[in-house]
Order: structure tokens, then C-alpha cells, then sequence
């Protein structure tokens, strides 16, 4: 019969055997679950987020780097060759123009889609349900109604005819 102190389990380090005496894992021993294993190392997304950061702060110096040291410093470390100064400040334009104007472009495609607010296709489209006319009296237990869409006349005479 097994000691209720002794639980064999997966997560458990530490345990007691059944004379009672700490049974504990060394850290020179090569257990199975530890050290550089495919589960206990870094996440793919990880380095690849580590590397992107890094990448983004070198490049960023270097672009600074080569928009305002003169020539003559650079000329000195040697190098000589390097894009005209002017694509320092045109590719930021460009790109910040090609947004404003794809977000505008974006805006107007919006409103050119949007029908007309004296549209019929505002209130009735291919989806739109009349509510079903059921009789039933009363008296008798009434199922739940189907979903429907309710017409813009009983939507007016709710809102603003005040009676009921």
C-alpha cells in the first residue's frame, strides 16, 4: 500500500518516499524535461520579434546617420558611397502623402457605395423579412415569432404618433 504522501506526479520536484526522506532532484543530474529542450527554449515569434526590434533600432540609426553627418565625417570613416541626401527627405513625403491619400481614396470609395438617404434600399433590402400573420387566440400558448424586420410605418406611428 502506497503512503498518501508519496503522490507520483509529472509537476512534482520535490516528494516524499515512504521511509519519509526528502528525495529531491540534484541540479547535475540530467533529468528527462529540462534544460535545452524543444519545449524549454524561446518561441519562434519571440526571436523573431527580438530580431525585428533590433534590426528597427539599427536601421533607424543608420538612416540618421546617413541624413545628418557631413560628407567630410563620412568621407573620413570611408565611406564614399551612398544615396543623394535629397531620398532622406522625399521617401518619408512620398510615403506619408501615399497615406493621406489612400485613407481619402478609402473615404470616398464609402460614400460613393453608400446609397442616397432617399433610397428605398436604406429600409428594404434582398434580407429584409415581413413579420408572418399568424392566428392564433388568446387562449392558446403563442410560439415565438419569428425574427422579422419591422416597417418604417409602424416604426413612425411607435415613435412619434404617441398612441398605442
Amino acid at each position: 500500500m502506497e503512503d498518501l504522501h508519496s503522490v507520483s506526479s509529472p509537476r512534482r520536484i520535490l516528494s516524499l518516499s515512504k521511509k519519509r526522506t526528502l528525495i529531491s532532484l540534484d541540479r547535475d543530474d540530467k533529468a528527462p524535461g529540462f534544460g535545452l529542450s524543444g519545449e524549454h527554449g524561446p518561441k519562434p515569434s519571440e526571436v523573431y520579434g527580438f530580431v525585428g526590434s533590433i534590426t528597427t533600432v539599427v536601421a533607424t540609426v543608420v538612416y540618421l546617420i546617413w541624413a545628418y553627418v557631413p560628407d567630410s565625417w563620412l568621407h573620413s570613416v570611408g565611406i564614399f558611397y551612398y544615396p543623394s541626401r535629397y531620398w532622406a527627405l522625399a521617401v518619408p513625403a512620398y510615403v506619408m502623402v501615399s497615406i493621406a491619400l489612400a485613407w481619402l481614396f478609402y473615404i470616398g470609395l464609402n460614400f460613393m457605395s453608400t446609397p442616397p438617404p432617399t433610397s428605398f434600399n436604406i429600409m428594404f433590402d434582398e434580407f429584409s423579412k415581413e413579420p408572418s400573420i399568424s392566428t392564433f387566440s388568446e387562449e392558446e400558448d403563442r410560439p415565438i415569432e419569428p425574427i422579422s424586420d419591422i416597417g418604417i410605418n409602424r416604426i413612425n406611428d411607435l415613435m412619434f404618433n404617441n398612441k398605442k
